[in-house]
């Protein structure tokens, strides 16, 4: 999810960190109010930071996962995807997709565009 949507969907967020709770997740940092922020990354020569929507460990391993929602900018969703996904490899973690019902064909095409199509979104 784009920064500047944050605000609007706290609601799916917060049931996305609640989704995660309730599947072993543990350590959970959060781009929210109430959740301590995780470490953001500034691309050289650019005023924006990318920011993983929720970070969280699970039997020792760091996983990125990023929120998918329709969304105008897909282009800066789809540096911020392969970043994140690039940035999980190199360092052995795991980068999900999280969405849910009427943003599935959108986040589909999204990853085939980047492709990124092994990746099985988490739909809640």
């Amino acid at each position: 999810m784009v920064k500047v949507e944050k605000s609007e969907n706290v609601e799916f967020l917060e049931k996305s960190i609640q989704h995660l709770e309730a599947t072993g997740f543990e350590n959970i940092k959060a781009d929210m109010e109430g959740y301590e922020t995780p470490k953001s990354y500034s691309r050289k020569g650019m005023e924006d930071n990318i920011t993983p929507d929720i970070v969280a460990i699970k039997n020792g391993r760091k996983y990125y996962f990023d929120i998918s929602l329709k969304s105008p900018k897909t282009r800066l969703l789809k540096s911020k995807w392969l970043f994140l996904d690039t940035l999980s490899r190199m360092n052995s973690n795991r980068f999900r997709i999280i969405t849910t019902k009427g943003h599935y064909k959108f986040t589909d095409n999204m990853l085939e565009d980047i492709n990124l199509s092994n990746k099985t979104p988490i739909k809640i």
